[in-house]
C-alpha cells in the first residue's frame, strides 16, 4: 500500500501542469463540458479530474451550484497568475526536454560587431524555425570571431570579407559560405553635404587595427578624389557609436549600408558616394572544419540555403 500511495503521489505531481491547463480551459470555455472537449477528454473523465484536483488541493474550485458548472469567483480572479505559471512551466518542460537531447543543444554564433544588429535577428529566426533549436549570440571584432571559432567557443561566425581578395581569404582550416553582399558607403548629416567635396574631409575614423579600418586604408583612401585627404575628428571601432556620431554632424563616416538604411530613408543621413568612394563587402558564414555535429550541420545547410542577404 505504501508503494501504491507513493506511486499515486508521483502521478499527481506529474499532473500539476495538466491541472493548471485544465483550470484555464474552464476559464476559456466557460463550462466543464466545453473544457473537456478542448482538453480532448470525455465529460465524465474531465469531471473526475476536476474532483481529483480539488481533493489534492483541499478546496472547492468549481461552482457546481451553477449550470453550466464553472469556476468559483475567487479562482477566476487568479487567472493572470495561472496563465503566467502555465507559460513558465511549459517553457521549463521544453527546456528540460531539449537539454537532455543532443539535437536540442543551443547553437552559438558570433557576429562581427558591424553585423550583429542587422544580421543576427535574421539568423536567429532562420535557425529557430523548427521550434527546437535555441540560439546564443555573441559579438566581436573579426580577430575575436576567428579566435572563438578556433577555441570552439562558437559553432559559426558571420563576418565581412573583401570580394576576390586572396590576402583576406579565410584559412583552409575553415569552411565558408557567401551569404550576400553589403556596401561600405560614405554617409553624413545633411548639413555636411558640401564637406564631402572639400580638399580636407572631416571624418569619423576606424582604428587601423580593426577590419573596417584596414578596408578603409586599403580600398577607400587610395581612391579619394584628387588630392583630397581626411581629417579624423573622432575614432571608434564600434559601428553603432559611429552612426550616432554621424547623426550628430561630427563628420563623414563609412558605414555598412545595412546599418544606416533606416537613417537614410528618414533623411537623417545622406549618402555621398557620388563624390567619395564606396566599397562592396561580402558577408560570409564561417565554421571550423571537422567541428560539426549532425544538428549543427543541419542548421548550417538551412542557413546557407535560406539566409541570402542583398545590399
Amino acid at each position: 500500500m505504501a508503494m501504491r500511495d507513493g506511486a499515486l503521489k508521483t502521478d499527481r505531481d506529474t499532473m500539476r501542469l495538466e491541472w493548471i491547463d485544465d483550470i484555464l480551459a474552464v476559464l476559456d470555455c466557460g463550462s466543464l463540458a466545453q473544457a473537456a472537449e478542448k482538453r480532448m477528454l470525455t465529460q465524465s473523465a474531465f469531471t473526475r479530474r476536476a474532483r481529483t484536483i480539488e481533493d489534492s488541493i483541499g478546496t472547492t474550485l468549481f461552482d457546481r451550484r451553477r449550470k453550466p458548472v464553472t469556476l468559483m469567483p475567487a479562482v477566476q480572479m487568479l487567472e493572470p497568475e495561472l496563465r503566467e505559471l502555465s507559460t513558465r512551466m511549459h517553457k521549463l518542460r521544453h527546456t528540460l526536454r531539449t537539454a537532455s537531447n543532443t539535437s536540442g543543444k543551443p547553437l552559438t554564433f558570433v557576429c562581427q560587431h558591424a553585423l550583429t544588429t542587422t544580421i543576427s535577428p535574421r539568423i536567429v529566426r532562420a535557425a529557430t524555425q523548427d521550434g527546437e533549436t535555441s540560439v546564443r549570440v555573441r559579438s566581436g571584432n573579426q580577430d575575436e570571431c576567428i579566435l572563438q571559432l578556433l577555441s570552439k567557443e562558437v559553432d559559426l561566425a558571420i563576418m565581412y570579407a573583401l570580394p576576390k581578395d586572396a590576402t583576406s581569404d579565410i584559412s583552409s582550416a575553415f569552411e565558408t559560405v557567401n551569404l550576400g553582399d553589403d556596401l561600405l558607403v560614405p554617409v553624413c548629416a545633411p548639413s555636411l553635404r558640401a564637406d564631402a567635396s572639400n580638399a580636407v574631409i572631416p571624418t569619423i575614423a576606424y582604428p587601423a587595427d580593426v577590419f573596417l579600418g584596414q578596408v578603409f586604408a586599403r580600398m577607400i583612401r587610395p581612391r579619394l578624389p584628387g588630392a583630397a585627404t581626411t581629417l579624423p575628428i573622432a575614432e571608434t571601432a564600434l559601428t553603432l557609436a559611429m552612426v550616432q556620431l554621424a547623426l550628430s554632424g561630427i563628420g563623414i563616416a563609412w558605414l555598412p549600408l545595412s546599418l544606416v538604411a533606416d537613417a537614410l530613408d528618414h533623411g537623417d543621413l545622406i549618402r555621398v558616394d557620388d563624390v567619395l568612394p564606396a566599397q562592396v563587402l561580402n558577408i560570409k558564414m564561417v565554421r571550423l572544419r571537422g567541428a560539426r555535429t549532425d544538428n549543427n550541420d543541419k542548421i548550417w545547410r538551412h542557413l546557407a540555403e535560406h539566409l541570402q542577404i542583398a545590399p
